[in-house]
């Protein structure tokens, strides 16, 4: 059987001219919005093209208010998803959340640990927040040390709920591309020749070439 899942190309460039060389010939593009130099009303007009696009702003380079800001005009601007790191405020999940819902704007609301997987009931605690605080989506990642990190990692996609599963660092990989196989409903590539934008994440083709190996197909 073919698995399609959403294949995301993420970019993180250092400002808005840079953003719009990367998206050209993308449909699926995850813009991180942290990385770029960018004023809201940029982040709109960048969010018009008539493409999916998520929009990511994680936490550290921008405050709270600014990435409230950003991800809020990016909605306005046409976001199909929005990425919100569920450990963000109340007062910001809640405002992001709302204003997602009133424009069809898919929330995914996510959990990054770049030290470590997780003991198995911590994971699925924390998907279980996600969607009890508002996630159309759950996503977790993590770095993966070990093939025990793996597969309690994998195991996450057991459920009914869409949950996006993301392995960081070089294990991580088997967990990136077995993910959708498994049922995650997006996966995160770099651009053929881009850099990546978390560690582990592999070039698109050679993404699409596992896939189609590892589907049988």
């Amino acid at each position: 059987m073919s698995i399609e899942p959403l294949l995301c190309v993420s970019v993180a460039p250092a400002d808005v001219a840079a953003c719009r060389a990367e998206l050209e010939g993308c449909s699926v593009a995850e813009i991180r919005l942290d990385a770029m130099a960018v004023s809201p009303s940029e982040a709109r007009a960048l969010f018009c093209r008539q493409l999916t696009l998520i929009a990511t702003c994680r936490p550290g380079r921008h405050d709270e208010q600014t990435r409230s800001e950003l991800l809020l005009a990016a909605i306005e601007g046409g976001a199909a998803y929005v990425d919100v790191a569920v450990d963000s405020s109340k007062e910001l999940r809640s405002t992001v959340v709302a204003a997602a819902r009133a424009r069809g704007c898919k929330v995914i609301l996510s959990f990054h640990d770049d030290h470590h997987t997780p003991r198995r009931k911590t994971l699925r605690d924390m998907r279980e927040r996600c969607f009890d605080e508002g996630a159309d989506l759950a996503k977790l990642a993590c770095l993966v040390e070990t093939r025990s990190d793996a597969a309690r990692l994998l195991g996450l996609l057991d459920g009914a709920r869409p949950t996006v599963v993301v392995g960081m660092g070089p294990l991580g990989q088997v967990v990136r591309v077995a993910a959708p196989l498994l049922g995650s409903p997006i996966a995160y590539v770099h651009r053929d020749g881009g850099d990546e934008t978390a560690p582990g994440q592999l070039p698109r083709a050679a993404f699409e070439r596992l896939l189609r190996e590892w589907a049988g197909g």
